[in-house]
């Protein structure tokens, strides 16, 4: 796997992860226990803020590759 590969992999899986828990959020409101469900609250958005850190983290190294790549046609 070279790292366009990794960073594809690692973007697809962050927002798969994302996905998944904004389903997590209307099933927490049907715990009707209000100190659970804002425990649950702020852990799932923290886990969504540390997804958008690494895809974020991939992005900038991508475009940091990006600037140093050879883009001429000169042999």
């Amino acid at each position: 796997m070279d790292r366009a590969e990794a960073s594809d992999k690692i973007k697809t899986h962050c927002k798969t992860i994302a996905l998944e828990m904004m389903d997590l959020n209307p099933a927490i409101t049907h715990l009707d226990d209000q100190e659970t469900q804002e425990a649950l609250f702020e852990a799932s958005y923290e886990l969504t803020k540390q997804l958008e850190i690494i895809k974020k983290r991939v992005i900038k190294l991508e475009r940091r590759g990006d600037a140093g790549a050879d883009t001429s046609t000169e042999l």
